[in-house]
């Protein structure tokens, strides 16, 4: 803990509850400059300018970290925009996201395209905001650059991504891609489905889930997993799983990292709280790819959860308008694939935690210091001594019903409409200000630089 109780500082914020590294104590938390410089014993009385007292009901955490968000801004600006997706962000207690390279247009394949998307989000993020890039057919050349310019990974798919300016790469090219990124220690992150079991799976039109969900079988998520594994294994570098939902993949992965390949997994709140029985036909404000699967694979994800199979927890947030969400006579064939979930995602996956008997504190590890450290944000994800003095307040019993209206992603659609759910976050903080959702604060980020 810090020496400097006798100093005065810009914020002070004290509770019963404060999350640190070393657990759930009462702390006052000392603020300079948007840094933390102290975190010191409750009544150690340190003086600020701003003193914020943290309820009793409430517990101070962290500001999230989610690594996998779509903001589809510029291009795509009607699905989504940096504005709303951050206004989001903060509502949910997340205040640093990592945008996707796609759905963008242009997609972020080179520096140029960089640039344009930087270029539009500088004035209206309210969060902190990274970027990834993305790899594609024939841009293995603008990976270091891009690198250099200060993306924190690349993404690619093993098939058709949905939109047409952001195209597969076979696994010859994953693994020139591979080796290309291991002489400058960069990260693949990789959507792995197999095409060629999707190809083959039945393919039925119409509003019914479990056909939607024969046409996306866990073979192909399995049989992906494995050849991204063997890629990472023949190359030495590092690659990292999107949004598991197949815990068929679990033993592969387990044995993996037993043996040392650099390889890193997450998971996302509708497979985790969701499942496929549960789900009409005809809801396809549910479609997401892969697919929410059935109960007890549920299940097994979550032992994967609490054993550290999964590293990490984020929403892909994959935000669309509502024509394209709930097109007309609810065919999943012809919906956009995608969840929005960017301001409820803490709040989804502790309901179900809570119920599961997995603390709050393994639960803000998967979905703050994880994701941090997967791209390399040294000052975020904990509430210590020399980090970014982000927080979220949130209260873990209070309950309250989803309302599409009082949601800030730019669309009014939600495949969580009118459920209850348990935590509410109730303020977030960005180097010491609250996030008001009026003057932008977030920075644009970079790798390498912190």
């Amino acid at each position: 803990m810090s020496q400097e109780t006798e100093q005065h500082y810009d914020l002070v914020l004290r509770g019963e509850r404060v999350l640190t590294p070393e657990g759930v104590a009462a702390r006052e938390v000392g603020v300079r400059d948007g840094a933390i410089v102290a975190v010191e014993p409750l009544g150690a009385g340190l003086t600020a300018e701003r003193i914020v007292e943290i309820g009793s009901d409430e517990i101070l955490l962290p500001g999230l970290v989610d690594s996998h968000v779509h903001v589809n801004e510029p291009g795509r600006t009607e699905w989504e925009g940096f504005a709303s997706a951050t206004r989001a962000a903060a509502a949910g207690g997340v205040t640093t996201i990592v945008d996707m390279p796609l759905n963008s247009i242009p997609p972020t394949v080179d520096v140029d395209a960089l640039e344009v998307k930087r270029s539009v989000a500088r004035d209206q993020a309210h969060v902190d905001v990274g970027f990834w890039g993305g790899a594609v057919p024939g841009n293995t050349a603008q990976l270091r650059p891009l690198h250099e310019a200060g993306v924190f990974g690349f993404k690619c798919f093993l098939l058709d991504s949905g939109v047409p300016e952001f195209p597969p790469l076979g696994l010859d090219e994953i693994e020139t891609d591979l080796a290309e990124l291991k002489t400058f220690d960069s990260l693949l992150i990789v959507h792995a489905e197999d095409p060629h079991v999707i190809e083959d799976a039945p393919h039925r039109e119409g509003p019914v889930y479990a056909d939607f969900l024969a046409s996306r079988p866990r073979a192909a998520e399995d049989i992906g997993i494995k050849d991204v594994i063997d890629r990472a294994r023949r190359t030495g570098a590092r690659a990292h799983i999107l949004h598991l939902s197949s815990a068929d993949a679990l033993p592969e992965i387990r044995d993996a990292k037993a043996e040392g390949v650099r390889l890193t997994v997450e998971t996302c709140p509708h497979y985790l709280v969701v499942n496929a029985e549960e789900i009409p036909d005809g809801a396809t404000a549910f479609k997401c790819c892969p697919p929410i699967r059935e109960a007890y694979n549920q299940d097994r994800l979550w032992d994967a959860v609490a054993d550290g199979t999964i590293d990490l927890i984020v929403s892909d947030h994959s935000p669309a308008t509502v024509e394209l969400k709930k097109p007309e006579g609810g065919g999943f064939d012809v919906a956009w694939g995608g969840i929005s979930s960017l301001q409820l995602g803490l709040s989804l996956v502790w309901t179900e935690a809570r119920e599961r008997g997995i603390a709050l504190e393994r639960i803000v590890e998967l979905m703050s210091a994880k994701p941090a450290a997967l791209v390399g944000l040294q000052r975020k994800g904990s509430v210590a001594v020399g980090q970014d003095a982000d927080f979220a307040v949130f209260a873990p019993d209070e309950t309250f019903t989803v309302d599409v209206a009082n949601l800030r992603h730019k669309n009014p659609v939600s495949a969580y409409a009118g459920r209850e759910l348990t935590g509410a976050v109730r303020a977030a903080y960005l180097r010491g200000e609250i996030v008001d959702g009026e003057q932008p604060r977030g920075r644009l980020l970079s790798h390498g630089v912190d």
